[in-house]
């Protein structure tokens, strides 16, 4: 009987050994402040090899805000490669983000003559859009800008709370940024 027993939890030992699966958390989100989104974004980042953190990936996200008489929102689109062993990864990668804001315009007189009490009295106007930049001159919107990323994250090998922070440069046609950065935390899974 104890050898009957032995047996019995030997092998239900062995079993659930091998029935526990390693789960690798490929998938993550999380809020990012400053980084690709520009303002902050919620961001979703995902690996293309499901079995493994260093390797490549995307992350697609969306931010923004609105208040009265000025609003912006962006959508950060990245491809990304992890370099390291969990937990600690380098991470390098390159994307667009595309974004739209209100771009109000303001009147001013052009012309005009000055009445019998010295009152100005404006006789033409015109009006013109206030110039709109987010570190770099943008020429309208919608609008895009490019983006790198050259960062530090922390995933926990088998998943739960994750953080991170980067140096992201971005670039259009009107310059180059190198100095803008971004820290982000979310949840791996």
């Amino acid at each position: 009987m104890k050898k009957a027993l032995l047996s019995l939890f030997i092998f239900l030992t062995a079993y659930g050994i091998q029935a526990q699966e390693v789960i690798t958390p490929y998938r993550s989100v999380y809020l990012e402040l400053g980084g690709a989104g520009m303002a902050y974004s919620f961001n979703y980042d995902f690996r293309f090899d499901q079995s493994r953190m260093d390797s490549w990936g995307m992350r697609v996200g969306a931010g923004g805000y609105g208040r009265e008489g000025d609003s912006f929102f962006s959508l950060p689109v990245m491809v990304n490669r992890l370099y390291g062993k969990g937990p600690h990864y380098f991470e390098l990668g390159a994307g667009l983000t595309f974004f739209a804001f209100n771009n109000e315009r303001y009147s001013y007189c052009t012309s005009g003559y000055v009445d019998t009490n010295g009152m100005y009295i404006c006789t033409s106007t015109s009006s013109e859009e206030y110039p709109y930049e987010f570190i770099l001159p943008v020429d309208g919107s919608p609008s895009v800008m490019g983006t790198m990323n050259f960062g530090y994250r922390k995933i926990p090998v088998d998943g739960g709370f994750t953080w991170r922070v980067s140096l992201t440069p971005i670039f259009n046609n009107n310059g180059f940024w190198p100095l803008f950065a971004g820290f982000g935390f979310g949840y791996a899974f």
